[in-house]
């Protein structure tokens, strides 16, 4: 749709950096905004910031290179693998490294990432709101051609799509659903206030909306160009049971101490 707008002539704004600053502290100011609610310091995230923005970054980027190991397998140095010319960034692999660190520094605190789970999903489920709307204006993420009568085209001369034929508005349908989720989270938060059910029926949702419409995916990586599935579909489905199996396992916990106090 629209990369970028010129401004002033010679003078561009790119979607992309607009919308990775918008999320950024808009990721932040949700945090800081649900901390109380949740009971955890906002000063746990800000004093380590630099960390998650290094893992978040060098992972966003090392996933996006594996996922396009086809085409990125000629990178020569570290300074091709850092500095691309296109924005060739990982949501997935970004999420991975900020997960990282949260782990890391929760074992190091000994404390538990229930703690802060709830906000940061929350938190990430607002982004995705932000980020899949740029992602309709930059191209970076697309579906593929169908005959449902809501296709939409991209006719800027500087899209990244390399497809002409109208496609699934897979953008579209990804802002919607993000908001439906975030929305029914944050409204379950204001009555549920037991640590860690929000974020892990919230990481569900999200990585379940992943695995059905990636189906309408007209990307490719090193899995789909040999398969009907793809990478982000895979990672899905094995952190759906994963997710699955954190909740359930603080659900037990929560029955268990029920019983506890009744036996009492």
């Amino acid at each position: 749709m629209f990369p970028f707008f010129e401004i002033f002539p010679g003078t561009f704004l790119y979607t992309f950096w607009l919308a990775l600053t918008s999320c950024f502290f808009l990721f932040l100011w949700n945090l800081k905004r649900l901390a109380k609610r949740f009971g955890y310091s906002f000063s746990f995230f800000t004093q380590n910031i630099v960390w998650f923005f290094i893992s978040t970054f060098f992972f966003s980027r090392a996933f996006y290179v594996i996922w396009k190991w086809h085409d990125m397998k000629f990178i020569k140095d570290l300074f091709q693998f850092f500095i691309m010319s296109e924005f060739n960034f990982s949501l997935f692999g970004a999420m991975f490294g900020f997960w990282l660190v949260l782990v890391i520094l929760t074992r190091l605190e000994k404390s538990s990432v229930s703690r802060y789970i709830d906000g940061v999903v929350l938190s990430f489920l607002f982004i995705l709101i932000v980020w899949y709307i740029w992602a309709l204006f930059g191209g970076q993420v697309y579906g593929r051609e169908t005959l449902l009568g809501i296709e939409i085209s991209y006719t800027n001369a500087f899209t990244p799509v390399p497809y002409q034929v109208p496609v699934f508005p897979l953008p579209i349908v990804y802002t919607f659903f993000s908001f439906i989720i975030f929305s029914t989270m944050y409204i379950l938060s204001l009555f549920i206030h037991i640590r860690g059910y929000i974020g892990y029926i919230g990481l569900i949702l999200f990585w379940a909306m992943i695995l059905i419409f990636e189906s309408f995916s007209w990307k490719q990586d090193i899995l789909s160009v040999s398969s009907i599935f793809n990478l982000p579909q895979v990672f899905a489905l094995i952190l759906i049971i994963w997710s699955w199996y954190q909740f359930s396992q603080i659900f037990s916990d929560d029955e268990n101490k029920q019983t506890h106090l009744e036996d009492a």
